[in-house]
């Protein structure tokens, strides 16, 4: 088992409609994170910075690294683009954050 962290940004005032779209997530983009191997994924919102802070994990011989090329991923990062910050593909502005501590 892999597990990475990372933060993403929202823009300003558009949390409230982050959180609609994520109570809403699409179930083929669901089934394709489950099939890429990711699982237990959870998103954290600082409300007052804005910043997302997530966390997922991922089976030994995920196929993560995939997921960009696939047409349901760019439609969704293309939906959330209006959100936050992203690059020219639209695909969300992620910093990869380093482990410091763990305790199980």
């Amino acid at each position: 088992m892999e597990e990475i962290a990372f933060t993403m940004q929202l823009k300003p005032g558009v949390a409230a409609e982050y959180q609609r779209r994520h109570d809403e997530i699409w179930p083929e983009l669901t089934a394709l994170l489950t099939q890429a191997g990711i699982y237990d994924y959870s998103i954290y919102l600082d409300e007052g910075s804005g910043r997302l802070f997530a966390v997922q994990k991922r089976w030994p011989g995920h196929l993560a690294d995939t997921l960009p090329a696939q047409a349901i991923m760019q439609r969704w990062w293309a939906y959330m683009a209006d959100l936050m910050e992203t690059n020219p593909d639209n695909s969300p502005v992620v910093k990869p954050l380093t482990r410091v501590f763990h305790q199980d």
